[in-house]
């Protein structure tokens, strides 16, 4: 069976987890080591301000939305996206506001978004770059700074996509990463905040706090807990080979868009994934109104695919949440199915993709 998702591991990612376990210092809270070295590594990539680790994409939106005090607002996010994005409103005692999306990219629709805007009491918006597919951002934040709203980007699929030649993670206040196993950048668990706002170095002392129970004003054994907060660090481990991924990043992620240019091309189907150099194609996705039936082709000829996402809005913790209507999103929740792209494909491999669909959609 060919994997839908896969990562590189190579024997660089088993010497560092080997150099950290002989160490014996396999983590810290106080975020020193390997986690700093990744957390600086990182930062420099991306050309943004700050960043402070934690220990998944869910931490890191969970406590970036944590800074804005949105306690009773509304929150505008995609329901076509990881329920993590819409949790992490919740989390923070606010409500998600679902948005449709783009028929074309899936990434929230502006037009949407500003209609939802004044029907709700909004004050802030996560996009999401869905897939790895940049969202339109000069738009959005042209809509943003017209209503006052802060953007909190999700980039858990976007980790070395950019926009308008600058990364994700240096355009809005803080953009939120996730480096799942599956991700472009993986690590066995991990996520990270990305700060380029004015007040980035007071968010980073304070986001240091909270990734670590509220713990502040450390000074030897010595310290205070000033604030109620999760237990969210990232470990010595994960960073050691987050390293790792961080080097040979850009060199994976042309390798997805390779393929990714490939199923464009030659797919037979005018219902797919659009061609970006800018998108780093976590996911690549194609529709069919025959799902169950193209799902059950492709196991056949032994390749696993998915279903990224059913709407977050039809799971049955926020049916009750939602009463707008998103009719692009349910549409496409209901066709989409995710076909492998990751870098342990041959090129064989891919050729057997694009076959086994068009077979699929020719005998359709």
């Amino acid at each position: 069976m060919l994997k839908l998702f896969d990562p590189n591991v190579t024997e660089q990612e088993v010497s560092s987890v080997k150099e950290v376990l002989l160490s014996h210092n396999w983590a810290s809270g106080a975020g020193l080591d390997k986690v700093k070295e990744f957390e600086d590594e990182f930062c420099k990539y991306l050309g943004t301000k700050e960043v402070v680790t934690v220990n998944s994409g869910t931490a890191a939106l969970h406590l970036a939305l944590s800074l804005l005090s949105l306690k009773g607002h509304d929150v505008l996010v995609p329901s076509f996206s990881f329920v993590s994005t819409a949790h992490a409103v919740v989390l923070n005692g606010a409500n998600p506001v679902f948005v449709d999306v783009d028929p074309v990219t899936l990434c929230i629709d502006p037009a949407d978004l500003e209609n939802k805007i004044r029907r709700t009491h909004a004050k802030a918006v996560i996009p999401v770059h869905f897939g790895g597919m940049p969202c339109n951002m000069h738009e959005l934040k042209k809509i943003g700074d017209s209503h006052s709203l802060a953007i909190i980007e999700d980039a858990a699929h976007a980790c070395g996509s950019k926009y308008q030649s600058r990364h994700i993670g240096n355009i809005s206040e803080m953009t939120c990463f996730s480096f799942h196993p599956v991700k472009n950048l993986s690590m066995p668990s991990g996520g990270a905040i990305a700060i380029s706002s004015s007040n980035a170095e007071a968010y980073k002392l304070k986001l240091e706090s909270l990734r670590w129970c509220g713990i502040d004003c450390r000074k030897g054994t010595s310290y205070d807990v000033t604030s109620i907060a999760p237990n969210y660090y990232l470990n010595e481990i994960s960073a050691a080979i987050g390293l790792v991924q961080l080097e040979k990043l850009d060199r994976l992620n042309t390798r997805r868009k390779e393929i990714a240019h490939r199923y464009y091309k030659e797919i037979r189907t005018d219902s797919k994934m659009p061609y970006s150099d800018d998108c780093v194609y976590h996911l690549y996705w194609v529709l069919s109104p025959r799902r169950n039936e193209l799902i059950k082709h492709m196991n056949g000829r032994k390749i696993e695919v998915g279903t990224h996402y059913r709407p977050i809005n039809t799971m049955s913790a926020y049916r009750k949440l939602s009463n707008t209507r998103i009719p692009i999103t349910e549409k496409m929740g209901s066709e989409i199915i995710t076909i492998p792209i990751h870098t342990n494909l041959s090129d064989e491999d891919v050729s057997h993709i694009i076959n086994s669909i068009n077979e699929f959609t020719q005998a359709d």
